[in-house]
């Protein structure tokens, strides 16, 4: 699997908070939290908070503080 890749095919490029957790293994209140510090990146499309997968990828590779 390429992670560098958006466009990869049967892969959605934004996720919302739970297959974000299901995902990274993280908890749910872990990714809020990380949203809330600023270190996990998320948008709102209409009413869902959606992460883009490269950013939670890139959180898993580089590591974040908690």
């Amino acid at each position: 699997m390429n992670t560098n890749s958006p466009n990869t095919p049967g892969e959605k490029m934004a996720l919302r908070i739970k297959d974000a957790v299901r995902l990274s293994g993280l908890g749910r209140s872990t990714i809020y939290r990380l949203i809330g510090a600023g270190t996990l990146r998320s948008v709102m499309v209409g009413g869902s908070r959606l992460i883009l997968r490269h950013d939670l990828l890139a959180l898993l590779q580089n590591g974040a503080p908690l």
